[in-house]
């Protein structure tokens, strides 16, 4: 008896089998021959050694563009489709941006494969917003064989070099032996400290050669945080002090309190001492919106008044797992630096207290460090703490200030208000709905109108570098993180026209996304900088229209043109009632007519020609 391979048809929903069932297929009557022993075993390579250690590494989603250099990798995850499944992307910097969300919707390490030459160039582009949001990603990347080093081959690059500046650890295998132990210290790597990316370079030769190495027995996926290290007890008794004498405490925390999962110590300490908590973008949903000490997103991108007023004039500020650069402090006014009391939790001892100098540094992972400030703290008695609620809560419904009305131009058609659109999405879907905003208009509106009640990483916003075209492949990073939970990518015309071709990765997978775009017709963030500090000389920003709704459904997307309130509160009941890839494209108002809630442009208007300082 032979056997064909049948192929599962490639829109059928993953189901943890090979891509490949085997079928058996009966040939005519033969007389009897000699049994055929088959083939020889084939013999074990460094292709497969890397692979077997991804797997006992816990990897089991790998996103990834084949190239010349690469295609024995492939040929040993063929062998191991059951065990690990690779996500073909449409461009290495869209592979990147779906591991980099993968991460950080699952807080496990997301991997991502490229190829020598243009692979590696491209990918860099997604690397660079992982290093700068300390997200845990591995790149393993082919390279040429290792005798042509310095021959000018075809693709050779020094890979060292170019990712010098995007990962925090780098190694090149030079022989397949070395591969089990290398791909358990780069996932050790990637988790440990502050996460980051790390690179595993391979080359060519060291893939096909032959080896007998097997993971170690003890291999396991590498948790994250990789250690929980507390601080001084010295410096927890001093910041523990202040907090305890503060009249108006507020904290400011960041991604790091996801990472920790130190969602629950934080909402304590803000209850026991009195504390307002606001967050930076990366940190939206540190904590949840139902809970009372909640002022929302603070900084430059995305804050409303009350909760910028309110760290303003804090008397104390304790910073949690957050960098606190320009943008998280409304240029360094939120706190003011050596304005007042500084306390800073941070994993990294470098970054503890690096923007405010003289800060209290708190070096360490913050749920610890929480847990021992709590353990130091007195707790305010219950008539302050309830005076202090009062004006948090005050603080936390101020409203933003009234937009310029629009007025619609000449042959313009339908347009709907950005807030009113996150707004609108946000009430029609479920709570918990994960949620993914590109740069420019998505940003600071999902940032200050998107209500999420229970604490988490439900939101992701790349603030690391603010790549446009983050939110299109990225959605496919957290589909693939929390595997059939329907969930929301906001992007624009600008970031739509650089990740379009994901759409088709979407349609293929299948994955339960609906997009939400915003169009004005223009790059809206720049132009509106050129509009507030440039005398109004508008240059270079102004694309052709791409139709986006035509693409989507070219790439096998449903999409429609949105252009009331009540189409898209229906369309958004309809994806909550059957969740597909759906597209829907909305015109709304440019920036320059209708600002989003971008604390320094309020200023602009008014005659302020001074650019913010990031």
């Amino acid at each position: 008896m032979t056997h064909r391979r049948r192929r599962v048809s490639a829109r059928a929903p993953f189901s943890g089998v090979s891509v490949y069932d085997v079928q058996p297929q009966h040939q005519p009557h033969a007389p009897a021959a000699a049994e055929d022993p088959g083939p020889a075993p084939r013999t074990r390579r460094g292709c497969d050694a890397l692979v077997d250690a991804l797997v006992a590494g816990g990897v089991t989603t790998l996103f990834g563009v084949p190239g010349d250099t690469g295609v024995a990798l492939y040929d040993a995850l063929y062998e191991r489709a059951d065990d690990i499944r690779h996500i073909l992307a449409r461009d290495e910097r869209h592979a990147a941006s779906m591991a980099d969300a993968y991460a950080r919707s699952g807080n496990r390490v997301g991997v991502v494969e490229v190829s020598s030459g243009g692979g590696t160039t491209y990918v860099v582009g997604g690397l660079g917003e992982a290093y700068a949001a300390g997200v845990p990603v591995l790149l393993i990347t082919s390279d040429i064989h290792a005798a042509s080093r310095g021959t000018g081959a075809l693709t050779e690059i020094d890979q060292v070099a170019l990712f010098s500046a995007v990962t925090k650890w780098t190694r090149v295998a030079e022989s397949a032996d070395d591969l089990p132990e290398l791909v358990a210290r780069a996932l050790r790597e990637a988790v440990s400290g502050r996460p980051a990316p790390v690179a595993l370079i391979v080359p060519e030769n060291v893939l096909d050669a032959p080896t007998r190495a097997r993971p170690a027995p003890d291999a396991a996926a590498p948790a994250l945080p990789a250690r929980r290290p507390g601080a001084p007890a010295a410096a927890v008794a001093e910041a523990a002090r202040l907090l305890s004498r503060a009249r108006r405490p507020a904290v400011l925390a960041g991604s790091g309190v996801h990472v920790s999962g130190a969602w629950r110590s934080l909402e304590e300490l803000a209850a026991t001492v009195g504390a307002a908590v606001a967050t930076s973008i990366h940190g939206k949903g540190a904590v949840g919106g139902d809970c009372p000490w909640s002022v929302g997103v603070v900084g430059n991108n995305g804050a409303l008044p009350g909760a910028n007023a309110l760290l303003r004039e804090a008397d104390t500020v304790l910073l949690v797992g957050t960098r606190a650069n320009a943008t998280d402090t409304n240029s360094w006014t939120g706190p003011a630096r050596g304005g007042v009391p500084v306390i800073q939790i941070d994993i990294d001892p470098g970054r503890a207290g690096r923007n405010f100098p003289g800060a209290i540094a708190l070096p360490g992972d913050a749920d610890t460090v929480l847990r021992q400030l709590l353990a130091e703290v007195i707790p305010v008695d219950d008539s302050e703490r309830a005076l202090r609620l009062t004006a948090v809560r005050a603080a936390a419904q101020t409203p933003a200030p009234a937009a310029r009305p629009v007025e619609p131009a000449p042959g313009d058609g339908p347009r709907l208000l950005p807030d009113e659109v996150v707004r609108v999405v946000c009430a029609g879907l479920p709570a918990g709905t994960p949620v993914i905003a590109d740069p420019g208009t998505p940003t600071p509106n999902v940032a200050a109108y998107w209500k999420q009640r229970e604490a988490g990483r439900e939101v992701i916003v790349p603030r690391g570098h603010g790549p446009m075209g983050y939110a299109i492949p990225a959605a496919v990073g957290v589909a693939m993180a929390r595997p059939g939970t329907p969930l929301v990518s906001f992007t624009a015309d600008g970031s739509f026209a650089m990740a379009c071709g994901e759409l088709e990765t979407v349609s293929r997978l299948e994955v339960p996304v609906l997009f939400v775009q915003f169009t004005n017709h223009s790059l809206g963030w720049i132009k509106m900088l050129q509009h507030l500090y440039s005398g109004r000389r508008y240059f270079g920003v102004d694309p052709g229209t791409i139709d986006a709704v035509a693409v989507a459904r070219a790439c096998g997307v449903e999409a429609h043109t949105v252009g009331s309130t009540a189409e898209l509160q229906e369309r958004v009941a309809d994806f909550a009632e059957r969740p597909r890839p759906v597209y829907l494209d909305v015109e709304v108002p440019h920036m320059i007519d209708y600002t989003p809630p971008v604390p320094a442009w309020d200023r602009g208007p008014a005659g302020n020609a001074e650019r913010p300082v990031y």
